[in-house]
C-alpha cells in the first residue's frame, strides 16, 4: 500500500512538471522523425568466413591474401553455405566468400567462374564497404597472378553479392534501433538521476528520511514510474519505425519488451545511484551527461565496436548499452530468438542487479 502511494506522488510530480510530460512524447517523435536522416556510418573492417569448394592451392593463396590485409579477419574456413551462414546470423561473421569448384582449373584455362559475396547487410554501409573491398582484394589478386605466371588469366571473375537481413543497404534500418536503444538510455537515465536530488533541493527528501520507509520500497517506487515512462517511449519509436519507415521487428515482439524492461531498470538504476551521490541538480547532470556520452560512444551503436583501439573494446564489455545495443539490432533485424540472446540476457541481468542493489546501498535515511 505504501509503494502504491509513492507512485502516485512520482506521477504527480511529474504531470505537474510543465516540461517532463512534453519531454517524454517529443523526445521520441525528434529522435524518430529527423536522426535517421542525419546519421551516418563510416566502416572500418569485417568478420569473414570462407566457403573454399575448390580447396586447391590457388583459392588457399587467395584466403591467405585476403587474411593478410587490415580489412579482414578469417573467422571460419568451411566447405559447405550453410555452416558459413550459421556463422553469419550467430554474429560470428559478416562476410561470406564462396569459391566454387574447379576454381584453380577454371582460371588457368581462362573459362567464366563466379564468385559470391553474402554480406551482412544489417548495417548496409558496412555491408557494402566490405563487399567491396573484398571485390578489389580478389581482383589484385588476380592481375597478381596474371603478371606471376606470365599466362592470360581470366581476371574478370564475375562476383555475386547477397546482401542479407538488409537486401536494400539502406542505413536507416541499421540507425533505427540504435536511435531507440539511445533514446531509452538518454531518457531513463536522465529523469531518475534528477529525482532524489530535487527532492533534496526542496527539502521533501527531509519528510521521507523520517517515515518507516524502507530502503527497498522507496526505491522501488522511484524506479517503476520511469519504467512505466520508458515503454511509452519504445512504444512510440515502435509505431513510428512501422507506419513512418515501414520497418517492422522481425524477431518477437514480447522478447523485445521483456529485454527492454531489463535494460529499463539498469539505466533506471544508473540515474538513481547518480542522484543519490550529488548535492545540486547540476552536479547531477553534468555526472549523469558523462556516463551517457560513454556509454552511448563505447558500445558499438555508431562505430562497430572491433574498429575501436582495444582498450575501448574492453570498456565496451563493461558497458550495458553494449549489449542491449546487440540484442535490439538480433531482434530487431534478424529475429533472433531467446536461445541466441542468452549472454547478453545474462550479462543485462546482472547489471540490473549490480546497479539496482547499489542504489538501495547508497540511499541514506538519514541527511
Amino acid at each position: 500500500m505504501v509503494l502504491k502511494y509513492i507512485i502516485e506522488k512520482e506521477f504527480r510530480q511529474m504531470v505537474r512538471n510543465p516540461i517532463i510530460p512534453r519531454l517524454i512524447v517529443i523526445f521520441p517523435c525528434v529522435m524518430m522523425l529527423l536522426m535517421p536522416w542525419a546519421a551516418t556510418l563510416e566502416i572500418k573492417m569485417n568478420q569473414l568466413c570462407v566457403v573454399d569448394s575448390d580447396c586447391s592451392t590457388l583459392s588457399k593463396r587467395l584466403v591467405e591474401q585476403i587474411g593478410a590485409t587490415d580489412y579482414f579477419r578469417l573467422t571460419g574456413y568451411v566447405r559447405n553455405y550453410n555452416e558459413a551462414l550459421a556463422s553469419v546470423e550467430s554474429g560470428e561473421s559478416d562476410l561470406i566468400l564462396e569459391i566454387p569448384a574447379d576454381f584453380e582449373r577454371n582460371l588457368m584455362r581462362g573459362d567464366p567462374m563466379n564468385l559470391q559475396i553474402s554480406a551482412n547487410a544489417v548495417n548496409g554501409t558496412k555491408g557494402a564497404l566490405g563487399s567491396s573491398y573484398l571485390m578489389e582484394v580478389v581482383q589484385d589478386f588476380m592481375e597478381s597472378e596474371a603478371r606471376t605466371s606470365g599466362k592470360r588469366l581470366n581476371t574478370s571473375v564475375q562476383i555475386a553479392e547477397l546482401n542479407l537481413f538488409n537486401p536494400r543497404l539502406d542505413y536507416k534500418v541499421f540507425m533505427i534501433p540504435a536511435l531507440i536503444v539511445m533514446l531509452l538510455t538518454m531518457l531513463c537515465g536522465f529523469l531518475p538521476a534528477l529525482n532524489i536530488v530535487s527532492e533534496k533541493e526542496v527539502g521533501t527528501i527531509e519528510q521521507l528520511n523520517v517515515t518507516p520507509l524502507g530502503k527497498w520500497t522507496f526505491i522501488l517506487g522511484k524506479l517503476i514510474p520511469y519504467w512505466i515512462v520508458g515503454f511509452v517511449a519504445l512504444t512510440l519509436c515502435l509505431l513510428f519505425s512501422r507506419y513512418i519507415y515501414g520497418l517492422i521487428p522481425v524477431g518477437s515482439l514480447s522478447l523485445l519488451y521483456f529485454m527492454a524492461f531489463i535494460y529499463i531498470l539498469i539505466m533506471s538504476g544508473v540515474g538513481l545511484v547518480i542522484s543519490n551521490y550529488s548535492a545540486t541538480m547540476q552536479q547531477a547532470m553534468f555526472v549523469t551527461f558523462f556516463f551517457m556520452l560513454v556509454f552511448i560512444l563505447l558500445s558499438g551503436l555508431f562505430t562497430p565496436v572491433r574498429s575501436m583501439p582495444l582498450w575501448a573494446q574492453w570498456v565496451a564489455r563493461i558497458n550495458p548499452l553494449t549489449y542491449f545495443n546487440e540484442v535490439m539490432r538480433m531482434i530487431f533485424l534478424k529475429g533472433s530468438s531467446f536461445r541466441d540472446l542468452l549472454f547478453p540476457f545474462f550479462m543485462l541481468s546482472g547489471f540490473m542487479l549490480v546497479f539496482n542493489i547499489w542504489a538501495v546501498w547508497s540511499y541514506r535515511k538519514s541527511e
